[in-house]
């Protein structure tokens, strides 16, 4: 049951990414770990897999539809790449198994990611759930500053957790860029696909892959894409952030309930 839940959750992943540009990868790592019973350190690498390739595919869908701000895409992914990699490839692997401990209580990485990703889930809501679509105007100087430096921020969350942080990529090209969302969402997907599979191939090498299961979650992510740009032409997307907001918010809660006070 647990591995069927975890193939519908997989279009999930894609109907959010197709929908708000984002919040798929906030449900990636759960899923894999919940259901699939995959340690939290291969989710987070599998991630950048999933949520890279699904996103590519997005990409491309709005590129085609004048969505995308490429030039926009490439100065933000000249930092967050950059970051990506580096995480993935010198810091992830030098992390201890055991971090610390507290009186009896040993905090293991695979709790502290859990519990992070659970942080961020919490504060990837606020954002849906209180989002507005105000523009900015034009880039100037200081933006791009800005824009390189929120890159950096965004390849340390998409190297640590291996989320995309499409939550955070979309304010920042809407208030520093002054991109509409139709094209914040566009760009924002390919960002996160430049981050994750650029991050993802940090981890070659490093762990043992079950490619067949990698392919058939992606797959599902895929057509999630399709749905999701489907079901996005009838029903006000402002209006789906915040329900979907709402869910985020109580599985980060669920998560960190399971892996402090449950545990």
């Amino acid at each position: 049951m647990a591995t069927i839940a975890g193939y519908l959750s997989a279009i999930l992943i894609g109907i959010s990414l197709g929908l708000i540009g984002g919040g798929g990868s906030i449900l990636t790592v759960p899923v894999l770990v919940y259901l699939f019973g995959i340690s939290p350190a291969i989710a987070t690498s599998y991630s950048l897999f999933i949520v890279g390739t699904s996103s590519l595919v997005g990409a491309y869908r709005n590129y085609l539809k004048g969505w995308t701000d490429i030039k926009t895409a490439l100065l933000f992914g000249t930092s967050s790449i950059t970051t990506v990699f580096l995480t993935r490839k010198f810091i992830i692997p030098n992390i201890p198994d055991n971090l610390f401990t507290l009186s009896q209580l040993t905090v293991t990485k695979s709790t502290a990611t859990m519990v992070l990703f659970a942080i961020l889930m919490i504060l990837a809501s606020s954002s849906m759930i209180r989002s507005k679509n105000t523009v900015a105007n034009n880039t100037n100087t200081q933006s791009i500053g800005k824009l390189l430096l929120y890159g950096i921020g965004i390849g340390i969350v998409t190297g640590l957790l291996g989320a995309g942080g499409g939550f955070l990529i979309i304010p920042a090209l809407v208030f520093f860029v002054g991109l509409d969302m139709k094209k914040a969402i566009g760009t924002s997907l390919l960002i996160i696909a430049l981050n994750s599979l650029i991050g993802f191939t940090g981890d070659i090498g490093q762990y043992n892959i079950d490619w067949k299961l990698l392919g058939s979650v992606t797959t599902l992510a895929i057509a999630g894409i399709f749905i999701g740009g489907y079901i996005g032409k009838s029903i006000p997307g402002n209006k789906l952030k915040k329900g979907f907001g709402w869910f985020v918010l109580i599985m980060g809660i669920y998560i960190i309930i399971k892996e402090t006070i449950l545990k």
